[in-house]
């Protein structure tokens, strides 16, 4: 677990460097952790992605798999590696201040 200073405050992590407590997420951290992960503007594309995973993990307590995600966010497969690069479900995800997808590695 670690810490990170986003927005001028320090933020806590787990392990896998995700929001330890979702609680803490907002439109502008999501923009400072995609700047931190390389992106350097969220656009609706990455907004409709980010916001599916949200609903989904507040219904069912679990980040979407990379093939929900491109089954039912409206976002296919190649765009999503395009906005996401080297990982799209658990970028998204950190992105969105959720944990790690199961599936993930």
């Amino acid at each position: 677990m670690g810490t990170m200073s986003i927005v001028a405050k320090p933020i806590e992590l787990d392990a896998d460097g995700h929001l330890a407590n979702r609680n803490d997420w907002n439109e502008d951290l999501a923009r400072d952790i995609a700047a931190q992960e390389g992106i350097t503007e969220l656009t609706p594309q990455h907004w409709a992605v980010i916001n599916f995973m949200r609903k989904v993990f507040e219904k069912e307590g679990d980040a979407p798999s990379i093939r929900r995600l491109t089954k039912e966010s409206g976002v296919d497969t190649k765009t999503l590696y395009q906005l996401f690069p080297k990982g799209p479900a658990k970028r998204a995800a950190k992105i969105a201040g959720l944990p790690k997808p199961k599936g993930c590695i």
